[in-house]
């Protein structure tokens, strides 16, 4: 088991999963930084870090390789693109990184979400997500997805994202695996 007081969380600080991780850290004592930028609306205010223009241009992405890389379209707006960079941040500055969402039959996860798992593959980092259209656990194993049961956390800097739509499987499931990983 992890110590919570040697953890540090990274995500974005939005509404639903992001939002309760943030609340579940909080609840364990694990540090919390939240990546934002000028104009975002986010809902936990606890380490917020508000990265600049450059900071963001740092983490740049296309948007037609995403596209193609995800096989859908995503929007051309600015503020989009801010998200993706923002995600990059957090994805970046994890050890591991766990998303809640649902998993698509082209291996990906749906929506925006869906960047911050594609960009941990990328990355080579260990990627654990909860599947609430399943009520499953998967994690990625560098070709596939494999069905797995009552994961730990392994690393005390750890990613979360997900989707705004989170389902009460999806917050059981973050609470039992802060349970499982952490010692009080």
């Amino acid at each position: 088991m992890l110590d919570p007081k040697q953890c540090v969380l990274f995500s974005g600080g939005a509404t639903g999963t992001e939002q309760f991780f943030g609340a579940q850290a909080e609840a364990w004592g694990i540090e919390e930084v939240n990546y934002s930028f000028e104009g975002h609306q986010i809902e936990r205010r606890r380490g917020v870090r508000v990265l600049t223009s450059e900071e963001l241009a740092l983490k740049d992405v296309s948007l037609t390789y995403v596209s193609k890389l995800m096989g859908r379209e995503f929007t051309r707006a600015p503020l989009f693109r801010k998200v993706l960079q923002s995600i990059c941040w957090q994805v970046s500055s994890g050890q591991e990184v766990v998303v809640v969402g649902t998993i698509q039959p082209d291996n990906t996860v749906k929506g925006g979400t869906g960047w911050g798992a594609e960009f941990a593959k990328i990355c080579n980092k260990p990627l654990l997500v909860f599947d609430q259209e399943r009520n499953e656990w998967f994690t990625w194993s560098q070709e596939d997805w494999t069905q797995t049961t009552d994961p730990i956390l392994t690393h005390t800097r750890f990613t979360a994202t997900g989707t705004r739509f989170l389902e009460a499987n999806g917050r059981k499931a973050i609470a039992d695996l802060f349970a499982r990983s952490f010692a009080r």
